[in-house]
Parts: C-alpha cells; structure tokens; sequence
C-alpha cells in the first residue's frame, strides 16, 4: 500500500507484496475459508496451511484446546496433498490480486521435493515456505528443524529443484536459533518465517490424563509473544536475508514490536480465530504510525530497536 506519504509495500525475497501484513500457516485455511470476512485482495500475502505429498488425515480428537493467553493445537497437518491443493484449492485464489505462499511440510527430504517440484510447475504461486518442524523419518523422528546439519540439507536440496521464493519457517524448540538460522541462510533461503509454535500440553487434573490426545501441541497465541520478540531480534542480529515475525500478534503495536526487533513484515496466526479482521486492523494501525511518525516506509522501522552500548 503507497500513498503520497508513505509506502507500506515490501519485498520478501522475492515476493512483492503490497504491505507486510501476512497470514500465518495453518490459521487461515485455503483462503476461502475467511473469503466472507476479510478482503483477501487488502492482504501482503496468503500463505497457505500446510500441504504434503499426499493426503493427511490430522491427529485424533482433541486436537484443539483454549490455554491462558494462546491456544495448544495439535492438528496433525491435516490436508488435501498437493495434487489436491493445485486441482482444487489453488483454481479459486487465481482470481485475487495478492502473493500466495505454500506451506511445505513432509517427513523425509524427498518428500518436500515432491511437493516444491509440483508447486513449482503450477501457476498462482508465488513462493513457498518449508514447515521443517515435521519430523525426519530418515533420522528417527527428529525434527529438520533442530539440528542445523538436517535443515541446511534439506534447504540445500529444495534450492535446487524450485525457481519460487524460498521461506523457511524456523522452530523455537532449540538451544540456539541463530545457528540454524545461519545454516539456512548459508544453503540458499531468501526469507525467514520465524518463529513456529512452542511446544506444550496439558494436563486433566480429574481424569490425571493429556488434554489432548497427541498428548502435546504447539502453543501459540500472546503467550508466546515476549519469546518470539527476542528469536526475530536474535535472528534479525545474525542474518542477512528478510525475516517474517510472527507469535501472539493480535493488533498493529504489537506487529510494530516485531517490525522494530528486526522482521520485515509479520505474521497474523492465533489472532484470526478470535476476529477474522485481525490482519486488516493491523495493516489500518500501521498506516496510522506512519503519518504520526512522518516515515515514508514501513522498511525504515526495521531493526529499529534502541539498545545502550
């Protein structure tokens, strides 16, 4: 969005989005889900739930529960696979004027290739962004996204194989996000999606049994929110390449908050099944900051943090 005194557009390796104002992976469906309440055509970008090389059925019931501040969700990446997507989900959003961004996930390296390569061929999309929070089968079950060796790898080889933008979503669950963040970088990333959603549960005091039938989930909502400001900074401090903030946003301050530790647009997750405009309230603040503030970009707010020393 640009007007005469000021531009809200960004470039996200790659990706030329008319504001930096997203949706996060998972928490907006397809697109079509939200098409009765939001403006998809007023969005810096959709990016899709997660999408495999074939079918996902989810975990079992329940896989969704309210926390203090957030919810824990364990889904299970349930969707339609990526023949699925492009045949049948994709076709609709073609008729909308905004970037759309596919979530990739899988449990080995070729499966993520297989997806990348179909989405690669397919008109409509405008970059992808790797889930490497799935776990790697070929490796026991570890995550790619915790160890820097298994996710330069895996970024390596995709490189490789797609002409498309490449986000990379980075996991909070590890000693030291900068580390892999770097190894991400290094094997040819254009973007960073940071950060994905901390591992919980809960816990049913009266039955002494999980809440949630996978036991544990992923914790997202403003709970979160003071831990992804500090990884977005920490990152922001060790990379070069733009980073896309997300983690408890649910109004324009806080997107402001992310935008100053050093993200390159945000992110609107958990906020979403709360108030469906959640992402249109904050793209609203953000141009209301910028003609308080006299900034001509949204671009000059970025790593703005003021820190003595």
């Amino acid at each position: 969005m640009d007007t005469e005194n000021f531009s809200l557009s960004v470039n996200i390796g790659g990706i030329r989005m008319r504001n930096p104002v997203m949706t996060a992976s998972g928490t907006f469906g397809y697109g079509s889900e939200y098409a009765d309440f939001v403006d998809l055509n007023r969005l810096g970008a959709i990016v899709m739930k997660g999408v495999t090389s074939v079918p996902w059925p989810g975990n079992p019931m329940q896989r969704i529960m309210e926390t203090p501040s957030g919810m824990l969700n364990a889904i299970g990446l349930q969707n339609v696979g990526v023949d699925g997507f492009i045949t049948e989900k994709l076709p609709y959003l073609q008729d909308f004027d905004v970037p759309v961004i596919v979530n990739v996930c899988g449990k080995t390296v070729e499966e993520y290739l297989i997806v990348v390569e179909k989405l690669s061929r397919a008109d409509g999309v405008a970059g992808v962004e790797l889930n490497i929070s799935c776990p790697n089968l070929d490796c026991g079950g570890m995550s790619f996204g915790v160890d820097a060796t298994l996710a330069h790898q895996l970024v390596k080889e995709v490189r490789t194989r797609t002409h498309l933008p490449l986000l990379v979503k980075l996991s909070p669950n590890v000693t030291d996000i900068t580390v892999i963040a770097r190894a991400i970088e290094d094997a040819g990333a254009d973007a960073l999606s940071a950060i994905n959603t901390l591992l919980g549960m809960a816990i049913n005091a009266e039955t002494r049994t999980p809440e949630l039938a996978n036991i544990t989930g992923g914790l997202s909502g403003p709970a979160i929110k003071p831990v992804a400001l500090r990884l977005v900074w920490e990152v922001y401090k060790s990379v070069s390449i733009p980073i896309v903030g997300m983690g408890g946003i649910i109004n324009s301050t806080d997107a402001l908050e992310f935008f100053i530790a050093g993200a390159s647009a945000v992110a609107i997750g958990t906020a979403n099944f709360v108030n469906p405009k959640a992402s249109l309230e904050v793209i609203e603040g953000l141009c209301s900051y910028l003609e308080k503030t006299d900034m001509k970009s949204i671009n000059e707010l970025v790593g703005s943090l003021k820190v003595d020393g």
